[in-house]
């Protein structure tokens, strides 16, 4: 009964301790690739065998396609977590329930 009290408490203990944020993508990292990323596109500017023309339309269609699966992703992931900052039945200053308004003195 004692050793089954002591680990329930070592449990709740683990669950309380800090962590700290751990990003999945390092600061180094980040830089790294883009520093590369534009250093090889800084190189295939010098061929002109490189330069294959883009019809725009769909280079516009790839990207409201590419900002609507990010954008889906997103929004899923604030109603997941109750933040939808475009709501209706948000609180508005002054009303009940709201922030009180400031006093500008």
């Amino acid at each position: 009964s004692d050793v089954y009290k002591r680990q329930k408490w070592q449990r709740a203990e683990d669950w309380c301790r800090y962590r700290p944020f751990e990003r999945r993508l390092g600061e180094f990292k980040f830089w790294h690739g883009c520093t590369r990323a534009i250093s090889i596109a800084l190189f295939c500017t010098c061929f002109s065998m490189l330069n294959v023309p883009v019809f725009w339309p769909i280079l516009l269609m790839y990207f409201i396609i590419l900002f609507g699966m990010t954008m889906k992703k997103q929004i899923a992931h604030m109603i997941k977590h109750k933040y939808v900052p475009w709501s209706a039945s948000k609180a508005k200053p002054g009303v009940a329930g709201g922030p009180p308004p400031k006093d500008d003195k």
